[in-house]
């Protein structure tokens, strides 16, 4: 058995859907979270600002709280920085990142021919996405779309109004994601709006995101690893760069419950 915690962070709150779901999955681990949200969003950072921050957050996780793994659980570190966490800590210590599980699912799908996917513009740029589909499946057609003002949108409280319903709509009806047999959501933040998006659809394109795919990636390989605990003897920890009110209720609305949420500067 292994009880060292399991690191999860984020640029903000929205990871929090990732840890929810890892918790639900894997009941008996304990999570140490970070949601970096003095710097969010990551979005609109260039990859090497990002980096850094990556780096920071890492040490401050494998370092300080001795986890045994590491979940990159925020689309825009996983593109521009997951190489380096793996490659830096190979043999070591597991590093997972929330692309990963989404274009394995797809691909064994043998039924989707053009995907479309969201997400932010740093993420869209950095090709990650499409990369790695090409490499893993070269007859899936992806279409992609940068949509930089879900996640703000979704952080402020706005979702199932009109406000959410004006802004998802315009995006949706973009050109870019015509004619798509699925959809990725390539952020964390819009798991809060996945019904929205699925009853623009009508049902009619599968959406993809990254929160159970990974979690049961993760439990797969703890359990090949050996890294997995039977019995959970402390209780979880939710760490932030910068504190607000605001923040506190967005916690809330992501992990679905009230969760203690710590202020430390790493």
């Amino acid at each position: 058995m292994n009880t060292q915690p399991i690191g999860i962070f984020d640029s903000g709150i929205g990871g929090l859907t990732v840890a929810k779901a890892i918790s639900k999955i894997l009941p008996n681990e304990q999570i140490i979270y970070f949601g970096d949200t003095a710097n969010l969003p990551y979005g609109d950072k260039s990859p090497k600002l990002i980096h850094s921050y990556v780096q920071n957050i890492s040490e401050f996780l494998l370092t300080q709280q001795n986890c045994k793994s590491i979940v990159i659980a925020c689309n825009t570190a996983s593109a521009t920085s997951y190489n380096f966490l793996r490659d830096k800590h190979k043999g070591s210590v597991p590093i997972i990142n929330v692309i990963d599980p989404i274009i394995e699912a797809i691909v064994k799908d043998d039924t989707l021919k053009t995907v479309g996917l969201i997400a932010t513009k740093t993420t869209v740029e950095s090709g990650v996405y499409q990369e790695k589909m090409e490499r893993r499946n070269s007859n899936i057609k992806i279409k992609v779309l940068a949509t930089p003002l879900l996640a703000p949108m979704i952080e402020e409280g706005f979702s199932h109004d009109k406000i959410s319903k004006t802004v998802i709509e315009n995006y949706l009806n973009h050109p870019n994601l015509q004619n798509i047999d699925a959809l990725i959501l390539g952020c964390t933040h819009y798991v809060l709006i996945k019904d929205e998006i699925d009853s623009f659809y009508n049902g009619k394109v599968r959406l993809f995101d990254s929160t159970d795919l990974l979690a049961l990636k993760l439990k797969r390989i703890l359990e090949k690893e050996n890294l997995i605990s039977n019995q959970k003897i402390k209780d979880d920890l939710f760490f932030v760069s910068d504190l607000t009110p605001s923040f506190i209720t967005s916690a809330k609305r992501f992990y679905g419950q009230n969760i203690d949420l710590k202020l430390i500067s790493i």
